[in-house]
């Protein structure tokens, strides 16, 4: 179904909405965003570093204040988190069972009871029944069910069309383009159309979509930024509702109409569940692979040796995706929580205490990376990030986005190897995923 027969997406999402929902939202907004940012910026006064983190934003200054936390120790206590960057605690904290997903609000008694009857209806990355905020036993049935459709041959079978893509967005550059909107994005969203068994003429609909998605995985929003998000939401909500609908009396050969029928001994995954899933796929799926794509073409067009080195031996493609993600990963930084009281790097962590762990901060330790911050696509460790998390909530698309990195990088250069960025380029201002918004180039 088009999106231009579904009218709810193109008018206002607030017309005719009374005076109550608007201050429902108003006070979501406070109890989720911006009470906490307060809290956080007060702890800022004393250099609290995760105020410090937050003020850097997607900038490059986040890289000085990262190692500002790794020469504090393996694991810093805050005045509201503890914060590491230390590669073992970061990888013990995303496999012990003794910390858990979930949402900070979720452990502070009255406001969470209160945000929870506030929160709106639709779907967000970051509620149950997603798959990155949820636990076993849902989370072990979920993954299972969603593994049996994301396969390395599932992903494989992508690889020809990932390459045919590719060559037919790099035929449409043509002079000044800016990478991002040219190219970065609709590769991955074209890919992740035909997983969702969306057409590809509705690509940039979805993009607009995602992106609101991935904003709504940042905290502290402003209040502008809150409503722009719940919109986006509310309109993906409606969207996919009626297009998963659609699926389940018409199902096609893509990977969503497959996950829509299949099921286990529990049964099949019912709305809300399915929503959840295809939200977090496109959030996740291509948002970040937008971000692996920018943060590649940027980083090769500035070491031009390193650039040259995959000329000489096209086997290490493979290899340079993995120190992109490495040195400069579309997600920065998650955390997790200590639902009882337990210990970690010698210090008492006391129950529903935060622990902020910083995946671009793991990366570039010292103690596992030889020279860190040296971008190099002949390291032999490379792999060894943790930019995909680890454990139970490893990424699930990791072999789809490792994937379309290497297919779209090396089509793009082999395409335009003399390629020159021009100024301009800004990063995307999201706290929690790394990428550029803008990347002019001249090709």
């Amino acid at each position: 179904m088009s999106l231009t027969h579904l009218p709810s997406l193109h008018r206002p999402i607030n017309q005719g909405v009374g005076v109550r929902h608007k201050a429902q939202s108003m006070l979501h907004w406070g109890l989720s965003q911006g009470l906490p940012m307060a809290v956080v910026k007060f702890a800022g006064r004393d250099g609290d570093p995760q105020a410090r983190l937050m003020e850097a934003g997607g900038d490059d200054d986040v890289w000085e204040v990262i190692e500002q936390v790794r020469a504090q120790g393996p694991l810093v206590k805050g005045r509201v988190t503890f914060i590491s960057a230390d590669h073992a605690v970061v990888d013990e904290v995303l496999t012990s069972k003794a910390f858990r997903t979930g949402n900070p609000l979720d452990r502070l008694g009255f406001l969470a009871t209160a945000s929870a009857r506030l929160r709106p209806a639709t779907m967000h990355p970051l509620v149950e029944p997603s798959l990155l905020v949820t636990e076993p036993p849902d989370h072990t049935r979920y993954r299972k069910l969603v593994t049996r459709v994301f396969t390395m041959r599932a992903v494989e079978k992508l690889r020809d069309r990932a390459e045919t893509v590719a060559a037919e967005l790099l035929d449409e550059l043509d002079g000044r383009t800016d990478l991002v909107e040219q190219y970065c994005s609709l590769l991955p969203v074209t890919l992740i159309s035909q997983i969702l068994g969306i057409p590809t003429s509705e690509r940039r609909e979805v993009l607009a979509m995602g992106s609101d998605i991935a904003a709504s995985l940042d905290f502290g929003l402003s209040w502008p930024e809150y409503r722009d998000v719940d919109a986006g939401l509310r309109r993906f909500d409606a969207w996919l509702e009626t297009h998963i609908e659609t699926l389940r009396g018409k199902p096609g050969d893509d990977l969503l109409s497959q996950l829509v029928q299949v099921q286990d001994e529990h049964g099949a995954l019912d709305m809300a569940e399915l929503k959840a899933t295809a939200g977090l796929v496109l959030a996740a799926g291509f948002e970040t692979t937008v971000n692996l794509l920018g943060n590649g073409i940027k980083l090769l067009h500035d070491h031009p040796d390193e650039l040259a080195e995959l000329r000489q031996d096209p086997a290490l493609w493979s290899n340079a995706v993995e120190e992109i993600l490495r040195i400069d990963p579309p997600v920065l930084l998650t955390a997790r929580f200590a639902p009882e009281p337990t210990t970690l790097e010698g210090q008492h962590i006391s129950a529903g205490t935060q622990v902020v762990v910083l995946l671009a901060g793991a990366n570039r330790d010292p103690k596992v990376f030889h020279d860190p911050s040296r971008f190099d696509v002949t390291r032999a460790n490379a792999r060894e990030h943790l930019s995909f998390s680890a454990g139970r909530h490893h990424c699930l698309g990791a072999a789809l986005a490792r994937m379309e990195g290497e297919v779209g990088l090396k089509a793009f250069f082999d395409r335009y190897p003399d390629v020159t960025l021009l100024p301009g380029a800004k990063r995307r201002p999201t706290r929690i995923l790394r990428g550029w918004r803008t990347l002019p180039a001249q090709v």
